[in-house]
């Protein structure tokens, strides 16, 4: 859809990067986490990270940049980046943009709301401490988990973490009636279209919403894909009063796609070559996972474990020396 080009919000390409996108506006400067838009069609997302003087923003492109380059208007849509909401989304497969990406028509009676939330404040918490029955014995018995709280599946590449996830639907739906939310950062399409086959076959598509940024889309779109798969389940939450179960998968997908943001922003990277920034950036994302009076956002993170097939101590500096003997 051709943008509405008005002129108070009208800014030129001053330097593309990549997915760098310098903006400059003679007026109204955007604040941080505004998405603009550029191309013939809009079809270019940006999001503005940082505001380099008064009159320049520095943003990260959400989608490709093919074709955009100096001198090309960009629209200051005034909105951060948005997610739709309502129980229009059940059953439904989206994008980042929350654009339906299952090949059926538009999804109706939704309402959008900003990615970007702030989490639930202290008096808004519950306090009670109540096990989250996840119907899998060995789980419930020796590693039981608390409702509205989050656990993480630790382990290296084709180990099963997202089979057990899969798992974990199947009994949510069946056995808590409150709606499973799937989120898949960085991982690959493959997985996403066997996911969504299983659970049709299943039966429990009417109670899900899955929401991708695939490892082929830019570092920014998978960077944000988390927090818009949160913002659906704090509508079910908050609005619709139900439990709702997170499932994550990856969520070190989500860190490395911050620490490819904050590489490509020219940030000095801290330990290990991570962001500086990434114990906030986590922050803001996992502490919006909570339990509420309203209702309760259960989550279970698959963390892939890179490199742990190595038996390497790390008390030695020499591969050699550190090899069982």
């Amino acid at each position: 859809m051709q943008p509405d080009m008005n002129p108070e919000r009208l800014g030129l390409v001053s330097a593309v990067r990549g997915s760098v996108i310098d903006v400059r506006f003679e007026r109204n400067l955007p604040p941080i986490r505004t998405l603009l838009r550029a191309g013939a069609k809009g079809e270019i997302a940006i999001e503005v990270l940082t505001q380099l003087n008064p009159n320049l923003v520095r943003g990260i492109a959400l989608t490709p940049t093919q074709g955009l380059a100096r001198g090309m208007q960009v629209d200051n849509t005034g909105m951060s980046l948005l997610a739709p909401t309502g129980t229009g989304i059940l059953s439904r497969m989206f994008d980042v943009f929350g654009n339906a990406i299952d090949r059926l028509p538009p999804p109706q009676n939704i309402q959008w709301r900003s990615v970007h939330q702030e989490p639930p404040s202290l008096e808004e918490r519950s306090t009670n401490i109540e096990i989250f029955e996840t119907g899998i014995k060995v789980i419930d018995m020796l590693v039981p988990l608390e409702r509205g709280g989050k656990a993480g599946l630790f382990g290296g590449a084709g180990v099963g973490k997202t089979v057990l996830l899969t798992e974990m639907i199947h009994n949510m739906v069946g056995q808590h009636k409150g709606v499973s939310i799937f989120c898949g950062i960085g991982e690959r399409s493959r997985e996403g279209e066997e996911l969504y086959r299983e659970m049709k076959e299943a039966g429990v598509l009417q109670n899900m919403v899955m929401v991708f940024g695939q490892m082929n889309e830019p570092p920014g779109a998978r960077f944000r894909v988390g927090h818009a798969a949160l913002t659906m389940a704090e509508y079910f939450r908050d609005e619709e009063q139900r439990d709702v179960l997170l499932l994550i998968d990856n969520v070190f997908r989500f860190i490395q796609a911050g620490m490819e943001v904050s590489g490509l922003m020219g940030q000095m990277p801290s330990r290990l070559g991570y962001q500086p920034t990434m114990g906030t950036e986590l922050s803001q994302l996992e502490e919006r996972i909570a339990n509420t009076a309203r209702g309760a956002i259960t989550s279970i993170q698959a963390v892939y474990v890179p490199a742990d097939d190595l038996p390497v101590d790390a008390g030695h500096d020499d591969f050699e020396h550190a090899l069982p003997a």
